[in-house]
């Protein structure tokens, strides 16, 4: 009765050099995936007693980053299905949300600092400082407080909460 839908890729180039490959491969992990593991258990989640859906977008999903085209298109499409969804379950017991973190401690994010580093002669600590600096706290997120977002909408007291963009950046968008 609940889904997380978690997968995620993040490729990165200038829209420009955005090749068709790339621009599909984000669409299909990060949108495609989505939408399939979504429609597969959408029977499920609207017979529930409190079925969830749970999309993780990212920040790109609210606002655009530079050389991310591909990655926020895609996470762009990921809050339009939540968004869709979230009426089409209105009138059930179920929700549709999308948690939005900012750049999280991850192993994404990780291989990321190594391709700025590599790319530009930058040390870890100075593209880490790139990665970081639109947010106000200063620092990456926790898994854990995306998690713990997740577990919040699962909570049926949390029923009310349907169709929203829950951004975890440290006030970065707000």
């Amino acid at each position: 009765s609940i889904l997380v839908n978690n997968a995620g890729a993040a490729e990165t180039a200038p829209l420009g050099k955005t090749s068709t490959a790339l621009w599909q491969q984000m669409i299909a992990v990060n949108l495609t995936g989505a939408f399939l593991c979504t429609r597969c258990v959408l029977d499920q989640v609207r017979s529930a007693q409190n079925g969830r859906v749970i999309m993780i977008a990212s920040t790109s999903a609210l606002k655009g980053y530079a050389y991310t085209g591909a990655y926020a298109a895609a996470k762009h499409g990921v809050l339009g299905l939540t968004r869709t969804l979230a009426l089409e379950l209105a009138k059930t017991t179920a929700t549709a949300n999308a948690i939005c973190p900012g750049f999280a401690d991850t192993e994404l994010v990780e291989r990321s600092i190594d391709a700025v580093t590599a790319k530009t002669g930058l040390t870890r600590e100075a593209a880490l400082a790139q990665f970081v600096r639109d947010n106000p706290q200063g620092r990456l997120i926790r898994p854990e407080e995306v998690a713990a977002t997740a577990l919040w909408l699962c909570d049926p007291l949390s029923g009310s909460v349907n169709g929203q963009a829950i951004a975890l950046a440290g006030g970065e968008v707000m």
